[in-house]
């Protein structure tokens, strides 16, 4: 097999050159969670022929391909963090692969190593699966465990779009029914909570629950894993393939959680908008999916003090989530109990204690579940990167990852401001005080996860896997003004502004990155688009798409991702930062001669005048047009300090290449 592109060394991706490089990608895409043609959540659907699907054509159709990768590599990135899910592989049955669809996700590999892009594959799941309010795992997976999807809506299980939007209605946005960003709400419901708790916990929790003699959490991982090791056989042998997502933002169920206790007291950060809502217990979601009516308070912050402002009527109608003749398993496993119809239970610290030691999540079942998925892949190529991850949830509360990571394993956390992502408001005229401390606060928590990577096995490479901004923010004023005619960059000045600040701040700690996301059948509509409970985060709109001759035609706000920057370093980047206002970039290598390939440098196609380029030393520069990369190569050890001028956007014109 041909060597890997993308390897790590201590903290840093290199190349096969030994360069260190910058990964700096996009998520592949958006509505890859969803069937194709017509599996988005802006139309209704019951589910029903969820054995029958298929996910071929996501993330985009096979013939698609060139355009839509030429356009992110021509944008500057070089790696995709490429979406699958486990129910696009297996959704017709437990080990009933799909295999046409891997067929075609081998070929979107290839096409990516043609456009120059590295890939790294994430299974990919949001509060479990479509069936519960996200997207990820097969259906069957709850047939498998007794459970039928089909109750979740009436038992206030699940908080799903299908069930809860009016499609009849004009209104796009309703947020009485179903409001903005509320799909993470499922992670406390008990659907979710269920099967999260079963897939990490289920021997320690319920042992005697067993599905074809073997104990469902077994059960469960192993068909994850088998799904993973499917794919994994069909890109084996791709180079651009440098490894895989141990599995997207996984939830925890209730584990390490008390029976009764619910969020309370004052609160602070930016976090704290993710306790508002409905604040579910253990005992609570134990007794809904039992079937018994329950009331849970909807939590609020009042004055910096969450408050129960009211209660929901959960499970009214006393529907069980048990299939008819399932016994609870984790009644049986004597969590609780019903007795006399008055529900109990004799342990308070059912799943968050065990031998009068607090669970560790992480070390007792993250640990395992990570050297679990390196065996699966590592087998069949040894240097695959493991990109892993935690619970984001639990991050806020100093919990990291587990001190003993399999070989080669990156932190691909993720990172969002939370207050923008949820209120969907960003101003659009910050003063220079205000830039500097939106700058700060993105550093500084850019800084807090890119430590959990420096305690990894000694140090290990960061990428954080996730990050980017809503671009329908400010009630979609975009789109409006789009739709009215006015073209250019300034109606998304108040995109283009977040995600400088945010790049400014991955560039200020050198970190890797993939922007979520590009979705190719995104819409400039509040109902449609990512396709996906109604989030729109992608960098490209088909609706904006209305020049085929220019590459950056679909790019929303190209002004703030398409960024000039160190791609890799003949030795070791030491400081890059780019000043869109002055027009200049600046970075400083620790230079290894003993590398014998240049530094190369990124340069955006808008900036077509001729920008002049200062290096130290005996160091020699030249400009590749076609693909826009500034090669510098140096001769000695010493530090090479290298500054472009004159990046700003102006007629085309060729770079000024010396002689």
């Amino acid at each position: 097999m041909s060597k890997q592109w993308i390897a790590a060394h201590g903290a840093s991706f290199v190349d096969t050159e030994g360069r260190q490089v910058i990964l700096r990608g996009v998520n592949l895409g958006g509505d890859c969670k969803l069937p194709f043609p017509d599996g988005g959540t802006d139309k209704p659907s019951d589910f029903s022929n969820h054995r029958e699907v298929s996910f071929i054509g996501r993330p985009l159709p096979l013939e698609e391909a060139d355009e839509h990768l030429g356009r992110i590599a021509g944008w500057g990135f070089n790696v995709l963090r490429l979406l699958v899910t486990w129910e696009a592989v297996e959704h017709a049955g437990p080990r009933q692969y799909d295999c046409a669809y891997l067929d075609y996700i081998r070929a979107i590999c290839v096409k990516a190593a043609e456009h120059r892009l590295a890939v790294f594959l994430d299974f990919h799941q949001d509060v479990w699966s479509r069936m519960s309010g996200g997207s990820g795992a097969p259906c069957w997976t709850f047939d498998a465990l007794g459970l039928d999807y089909r109750r979740f809506d009436t038992a206030n299980a699940a908080h799903v779009m299908q069930y809860r939007y009016d499609y009849a209605s004009p209104v796009k946005r309703q947020e009485d029914r179903y409001p903005s960003m509320s799909w993470p709400l499922n992670y406390r419901q008990p659907a979710n909570c269920i099967m999260w708790t079963a897939f990490f916990a289920g021997k320690t929790f319920t042992p005697d629950w067993k599905i074809d003699g073997i104990n469902v959490q077994d059960y469960l991982q192993d068909h994850y894993c088998g799904s993973m090791r499917a794919l994994a056989e069909r890109v084996v042998d791709l180079p651009n393939v440098i490894g895989f997502d141990t599995l997207n933002e996984p939830g925890l169920g209730w584990i390490g959680k008390k029976m009764t206790e619910r969020p309370s007291g004052k609160v602070a950060g930016d976090f704290a908008v993710g306790l508002v809502g409905p604040a579910w217990t253990p005992f609570d979601g134990l007794r809904v999916a039992r079937g018994l009516r329950t009331s849970v308070p909807q939590l609020a912050i009042v004055n910096d003090y969450l408050v129960a402002t009211s209660e929901i009527d959960a499970n009214p109608q006393g529907i069980s989530l048990w299939k008819d003749g399932v016994a609870d398993p984790f009644e049986q496993a004597g969590v609780w109990k019903i007795d006399h119809g008055v529900a109990s239970f004799p342990d308070e610290h059912f799943f968050a204690r065990r031998n009068d030691k607090a669970i560790d999540a992480e070390r007792e079942f993250m640990q395992p579940f990570f050297q679990k998925v390196a065996a699966t892949i590592r087998p069949l190529r040894a240097e695959w990167l493991l990109f892993a991850e935690i619970n984001p949830h639990v991050i806020v509360q100093g919990r990291s990852f587990p001190p003993e990571m399999p070989a080669a394993s990156v932190n691909a956390s993720h990172w969002y401001d939370i207050v923008l992502l949820v209120s969907k408001h960003f101003g659009t005229a910050l003063t220079a005080t205000e830039q500097k401390a939106t700058f700060e606060r993105y550093r500084f928590q850019l800084m807090f996860l890119k430590m959990f990577g420096d305690r990894i096995n000694g140090g290990a490479p960061t990428l954080i896997g996730e990050c980017g901004i809503p671009y329908d923010i400010n009630d979609g004023e975009s789109y409006a003004r789009w739709a009215a005619g006015e073209r250019g960059a300034d109606i998304w000045s108040a995109q283009t502004m977040a995600l400088s600040l945010m790049y400014d701040a991955l560039d200020s700690l050198l970190l890797s990155s993939t922007q979520w996301n590009y979705t190719a059948s995104n819409r400039n509509d509040l109902r449609v688009g990512d396709g996906w409970n109604q989030e729109d985060l992608s960098i490209y709109s088909r609706d904006q798409h209305t020049d085929a001759d220019d590459p950056d035609s679909g790019g929303r706000a190209v002004e703030g991702f398409c960024r000039p920057y160190v791609q890799r370093a003949q030795g070791r980047v030491k400081q890059c930062s780019y000043n869109a206002a002055a027009g200049t970039l600046n970075a400083t290598i620790d230079v290894d001669p003993g590398i014998k390939a240049a530094t190369e440098i990124y340069v955006p196609k808008r900036f077509s005048g001729a920008p002049e380029v200062s290096v130290g030393g005996d160091a020699q520069w030249s400009f590749d047009a076609k693909r826009r990369l500034l090669r510098i190569m140096a001769a000695s050890s010493a530090a090479l300090s290298i500054e472009v001028r004159g990046l700003r956007s102006a007629p085309a014109a060729p770079l000024a290449v010396p002689t």
